[in-house]
């Protein structure tokens, strides 16, 4: 499937917050081995049921397959932060993160920006063929992983 084909894009519900923490977990093992997370599995699992899905702008990607949905990708938005961006992994380079950024930014016309870890090189170039540029590089000791991060920024 191409550019996001057979996925559909539409605000988290609670029902949601299992499969998007899932989807979370999933996608940060995945791009992030090497990134230690500070909260366990099931910390996340009820981050996500308490705070991220009933008091977030969350979205979610879900699959559109007759009988079979299945949630493949979460965006959080906080204002104008882009806070969180994950795909399940199988879902990457397939056109779902493109569109998920394209809500964004039409969410928040005046600007965006965002936080990656500076390992996440594919995730620096994602968001710089979206129009992003680093603005910031820190040490990390301002997030909970404590690991180095870049800060983005989109201007329309």
């Amino acid at each position: 499937m191409n550019a996001g084909q057979g996925v559909s894009i539409r605000r988290a519900t609670a029902p949601d917050a299992a499969a998007a923490a899932d989807v979370w977990l999933r996608s940060f093992g995945a791009a992030l081995p090497t990134v230690v997370r500070p909260r366990s599995d099931d910390e996340v699992r009820d981050y996500f049921r308490a705070v991220v899905v009933p008091l977030r702008d969350t979205w979610v990607a879900e699959t559109s397959g007759p009988g079979n949905r299945e949630i493949v990708g979460v965006m959080v938005l906080d204002g104008d932060l882009l806070s969180q961006l994950y795909l399940a992994p199988e879902w990457r380079g397939r056109g779902v993160g493109d569109r998920f950024v394209a809500l964004a930014k039409e969410r928040s016309p005046q600007g965006l920006h965002l936080w990656t870890f500076q390992v996440n090189k594919p995730a620096h170039r994602f968001y710089e063929r979206h129009g992003f540029v680093a603005a910031e590089s820190t040490d990390g000791s301002g997030n909970e992983e404590r690991e180095p991060d870049v800060r983005y920024v989109w201007q329309p």
